[in-house]
């Protein structure tokens, strides 16, 4: 059982602040789902230029293609959040209140990058959240140089029921897994050379019927389960949609996602010193960051929603 004890002072909830954040962010996904680049500025310039030009036959000596071009400007934003706790419960907290709340502000500033590319997720055919291209994330008409008309945002067949059975996403998760794999860069080459390091991302109530798709040896016809193993499955409890899941590769140097680290997370107290202390007898624990998460490759995402 864990003891939480009741001498409160900033070194030492800071310091619990750090190990909470540590804890949880073990746990957490954003890490494995988007790739990370420092930043220096008020804003980054992603200059995607496509594809590196295909490996050729030297013949008679070296021939340098230029690139297409497409780029987007992605400016930091400024997180907080802030406790506001009365002197008086400090003096008399007896059951380490306080210690808790940090510990779960601490939760909060773990997750926050999970949330954010939930956000991305849920809203990625929405006007406004636009890839490098200038089209909404999720479109059936992206296209970059000969790449062609391309489409990320599968409809499968309707399902019988008010969500998707095992075989019927078994079904989708096919499609879309082939029709990531034929994505194509602005050269008119695959994106995508093999069908690894694919993670499908789920709402909770998707969960198990995802996992029984993708993790059963057998199919309930008593054949071989030919997709067993085929990705990770992940839950995202802000996705509310239960007939949409999403399907990303991930073991590419340009994810479908960029976090753009700028500041990291820091923790800071206003206590008995403080003007706020002196003058109105409250204390201030909080947090504050400097970041983006954004769009990466849109070619690495597929979004698939069934039918009712």
């Amino acid at each position: 059982m864990a003891i939480v004890g009741t001498q409160l002072s900033t070194p030492g909830l800071k310091a619990e602040f750090f190990q909470k954040l540590g804890e949880i962010g073990k746990t957490t996904y954003w890490q494995d789902l988007t790739t990370r680049i420092p930043s220096t500025t008020k804003k980054e310039t992603y200059a995607f230029l496509g594809s590196v030009p295909q490996v050729r036959e030297w013949g008679t000596g070296r021939k340098a293609r230029g690139l297409y071009e497409e780029s987007y400007d992605v400016e930091n934003l400024k997180y907080e959040s802030t406790l506001e706790v009365d002197r008086d419960e400090i003096e008399d907290d007896q059951h380490g209140q306080i210690r808790v709340r940090v510990n779960e502000l601490a939760e909060r500033a773990a997750r926050h990058k999970d949330y954010l590319i939930g956000q991305l997720l849920i809203n990625g055919a929405t006007a406004g959240y636009t890839s490098y291209d200038g089209k909404t994330f999720f479109a059936a008409d992206h296209e970059s140089g000969k790449s062609g008309v391309q489409d990320n945002d599968l409809t499968p067949a309707a399902v019988h029921v008010d969500a998707p059975s095992a075989a019927e996403f078994r079904t989708s998760l096919g499609t879309a897994m082939a029709t990531l794999l034929a994505l194509k860069d602005d050269q008119g080459e695959p994106m995508s050379m093999s069908a690894t390091g694919l993670v499908a991302i789920v709402p909770p109530t998707m969960l198990i019927t995802a996992s029984e798709a993708v993790n059963a040896t057998l199919v309930s016809t008593g054949g071989t389960n030919v997709l067993s193993g085929a990705c990770r499955i992940i839950p995202f409890p802000h996705l509310t949609a239960a007939t949409t899941f999403y399907l990303l590769k991930t073991d590419v140097s340009v994810r479908p996602f960029i976090f753009q680290d700028r500041v990291p997370i820091e923790f800071t107290a206003l206590e008995r010193d403080s003007d706020e202390g002196f003058r109105r007898d409250k204390f201030l624990y909080g947090v504050r960051a400097r970041y983006r998460v954004t769009y990466g490759y849109w070619q690495y995402c597929i979004r698939s929603t069934f039918t009712i």
